[in-house]
């Protein structure tokens, strides 16, 4: 259990959450673990199997204190709210944004903090690799993406934004075979992003890497209150999370394209857990699709020093903290939104 931003986060199956006085509990097998003055929290996450008392869900109600109820791999299952609420402000806030400058700030946002993720990956692979000419083409690769940057910064409508996300994401998935031992790439033979289907195995990793973390996305901005269907960078389609899809993109490089070469670099996934179908899609086979799910949420478990809070927080909660910054910035409590980046 940990409280960032107002919020108190439950991630311990079975625990039992009571209204004692003026202050929330937090009980595990009758014993007391932790007690929180109410008045510090401004809602309350629950992960998987965990339980409030009735008194404490009323006293939630009646003050305005959300209560979001996730499932074990994070997708948005509940919210109780009270008879007042803010979510109604902050979501014109959020449409408004779209025909205004703050849309652009956010999108160039997204692709910055994206773009800067993956200069990391790739300057990281640099430093490890001991080839001389893969070290030598990822570091061009990074110093090209940096390139980008300023130009980003410069951006007067969506359309160059997605221009220049375009140009780095060519760049980076060009270089991203040298990522791959290089005894695998022969087995795992990376010529670029495809999918719709993916019709290779490191596309089908990726593509369903990518959707475990959408989900996670877009049940971050739900516990918030934001609309995940109304982004900025992702144009407006009936169906598609747009806002999700934007959340995440500077997760993708760290989140998930890292845990993907992880588990090929370590043999954690072999050629023999990818099958192709009819029309030469590829596809995870179900043992390789439980490993992955396993290695994801186990990934989420983990821990690290968040940049701006400089507190320890879990994996897993990254996007609900940049999905509550995002809804900070969209009602003008503080100056521009600040993607996550990785270090």
């Amino acid at each position: 259990m940990t409280t960032l931003l107002n919020t108190l986060y439950v991630t311990t199956p079975d625990a039992y959450l009571r209204l004692e006085g003026e202050t929330l509990c937090v009980m595990l097998e009758k014993e007391k673990r932790l007690q929180v003055p109410l008045h510090h929290l401004g809602s309350i996450v629950c992960f998987g199997h965990t339980m409030l008392s009735p008194g404490l869900l009323a006293r939630c109600a009646e003050d305005g204190r959300s209560v979001v109820w996730l499932q074990e791999n994070g997708r948005f299952g509940a919210r109780l709210e009270g008879p007042v609420s803010g979510n109604v402000l902050l979501r014109r806030a959020q449409h408004q944004a779209g025909e205004s400058v703050t849309g652009l700030d956010l999108a160039r946002g997204f692709v910055g903090g994206k773009l800067r993720n993956c200069r990391q990956v790739l300057l990281r692979s640099a430093r490890d690799s001991k080839d001389e000419d893969d070290r030598g083409a990822l570091t061009d690769a990074a110093r090209r993406i940096g390139h980008i940057l300023p130009r980003l910064v410069q951006a007067e409508d969506f359309d160059t934004v997605r221009g220049h996300e375009g140009d780095a994401a060519r760049i980076y998935f060009e270089h991203f075979s040298l990522l791959l031992n290089p005894r695998l790439r022969g087995d795992f033979f990376f010529n670029g992003r495809n999918r719709r289907p993916p019709r290779d195995p490191v596309n089908a990793l990726l593509s369903f890497l990518y959707s475990l973390l959408l989900n996670d996305c877009r049940s971050a901005l739900e516990t918030v209150g934001l609309d995940p269907q109304v982004g900025y960078l992702h144009s407006l389609r009936p169906g598609r999370p747009s806002l999700a899809l934007d959340l995440m993109e500077e997760f993708r490089p760290v989140l998930a394209d890292r845990l993907a070469l992880t588990l090929l670099n370590r043999g954690q996934l072999t050629p023999g857990d990818f099958e192709r179908r009819d029309g030469g899609s590829v596809s995870l086979r179900d043992d390789a699709r439980r490993t992955l799910i396993t290695a994801y949420q186990e990934r989420k478990q983990d821990t690290l020093k968040h940049p701006l809070l400089e507190e320890s927080v879990a994996v897993g909660l990254l996007p609900h903290l940049q999905a509550r910054l995002l809804a900070r910035a969209l009602r003008g409590d503080i100056e521009g939104y600040l993607p996550y980046l990785h270090k």
